[in-house]
């Protein structure tokens, strides 16, 4: 068996030795005149490799080996992205009136793309959910263990929260300029959570409109992350699956802004009923309103996820492993 060192060089001395270290891959200088195997290494290298010690106390101090917090916190980052790219376009948009002239085009790109970096934040830990309905629909099929889905919603929910949050501080000027003082303004609430777009939607229409919507987003989803299927990238699919939010939005956003996700649309809206807006953003409708968003994606969820393993999911074959030795 070959050593983890090979000698290089030997100084004319006899004093020291210069030896590649193929296991570290760096260059070692050894003292013979002193105790044998101690290492004396160049300062810039000794530097290096304190400060890499330090990253890695500092490191290890704050990694969690508790898969739970591990889960939460995932989801929590991903959401958190998601509402901070997703409602900071819906800002962008509703208080400045030179982006009207675009339409609802930015809003649909910005969401399609915030799902995706979501998915992208957070994936790699939790698989990147980012929407309490697509983590029980999953949940229901066996994609994910029950025992994950309270901190999975958990982390969702705050994600939202605190995304909301974020959002808000960053365009609080504006806001207050757009509002003149007057928080009974609808426009600047319709930032942080989704409403009928006229008093012609009628909440039938809207929880219609959610579980249609819904079932699609998670049909697609569950298409794009089996397996057995097309074998999609992992690095690609969270960029497919924002592309078809986007789609989403683009087709079913008049009737009620597409919510397609219980945390997209509760926890912003709880935030503006904290800071300002008052109770009316759930009463809206003699509080016929705000639980359309909520319970309908979890319904179209659950079918969506029902109508693609009736029609595909059941049908497909197991992927047969193969395990690979080198001889």
């Amino acid at each position: 068996m070959a050593s983890e060192t090979s000698p290089l060089k030997k100084t004319n001395s006899h004093k020291s030795t210069v030896v590649y270290n193929t296991r570290t891959r760096k260059v070692e200088v050894y003292d013979d005149s002193h105790d044998e195997g101690k290492v004396f290494l160049p300062e810039e290298q000794k530097s290096s490799d304190s400060d890499d010690t330090w990253q890695r106390r500092i490191a290890g101090t704050l990694k969690s080996k508790n898969q739970f917090l591990r889960l939460f916190l995932a989801e929590f980052l991903g959401t958190f992205v998601l509402i901070a790219f997703g409602v900071g376009c819906v800002a962008q948009v509703v208080l400045n009136k030179n982006n009207f002239r675009f339409g609802i085009v930015p809003i649909n790109l910005g969401w399609g793309l915030a799902v995706s970096f979501g998915v992208y934040a957070c994936g790699g830990m939790s698989h990147g959910h980012i929407n309490p309905a697509a983590t029980i629909a999953f949940a229901i099929f066996g994609r994910l263990k029950w025992r994950f889905v309270p901190v999975y919603l958990l982390g969702q929910y705050l994600g939202a929260f605190f995304g909301a949050l974020a959002v808000y501080c960053v365009y609080h000027d504006q806001i207050n300029f757009v509002e003149q003082g007057n928080r009974e303004n609808a426009t600047t609430s319709h930032i942080f959570a989704t409403y009928p777009q006229g008093d012609h939607i009628s909440t039938f229409q809207g929880f219609v409109d959610q579980v249609f919507a819904t079932g699609l987003l998670i049909l697609l989803a569950m298409a794009v992350t089996d397996e057995r299927n097309m074998q999609v990238s992992k690095g690609l699919a969270p960029l497919i699956i924002g592309l078809g939010v986007t789609a989403l939005t683009t087709a079913y956003e008049s009737n009620c802004g597409a919510a397609l996700n219980p945390a997209r649309d509760f926890s912003p809206r709880l935030f503006t009923a904290m800071f300002g807006w008052g109770s009316r953003v759930f009463s809206y409708r003699n509080y016929n309103w705000f639980w359309v968003p909520i319970l309908g994606p979890h319904i179209g969820a659950i079918l969506g996820g029902w109508l693609y393993n009736i029609c595909v999911g059941l049908h497909l074959d197991p992927i047969d492993k193969k395990i690979c030795v080198k001889m």
